[in-house]
């Protein structure tokens, strides 16, 4: 199987997924921890690729979105941005609105607490 083939398998065969330095519990970079940070304090369920594992899946997920950095949050097969995006949303409450618009499960609560720690 192709990188190619292989990331859109993965993108559309989870609700969210994210590409991401590390792995949900053992981040490897600042930016792969606070996206993977927001997510899990969230409740969030997602599947995450450590793209260290594979330079292939490393440089593909880059070339599949046409975004040069990662992390990469992807929610319904639809990429969504990287670390400064993801952080602009839950502070914004974009990002509640974009998972609730999904049906995705998230802990309002949680992400309202993000947002009054961050006022």
């Amino acid at each position: 199987m192709t990188a190619e083939a292989q990331i859109k398998d993965t993108v559309t065969s989870n609700d969210v997924v994210l590409f991401m330095k590390g792995t949900k519990s053992m981040p490897q970079c600042g930016f792969s921890s606070r996206v993977a940070g927001v997510l899990n304090f969230m409740g969030v369920e997602f599947a995450d690729v450590n793209v260290l594992a594979d330079d292939q899946i490393r440089q593909g997920i880059k070339d599949y979105s046409d975004w040069p950095t990662i992390p990469q949050l992807y929610v319904k097969g639809e990429f969504v941005g990287g670390c400064d995006i993801i952080t602009e949303m839950t502070l914004s409450g974009e990002l509640d609105t974009l998972f609730a618009e999904n049906n995705v499960a998230f802990d309002k609560d949680a992400a309202d607490k993000i947002r009054e720690a961050n006022a």
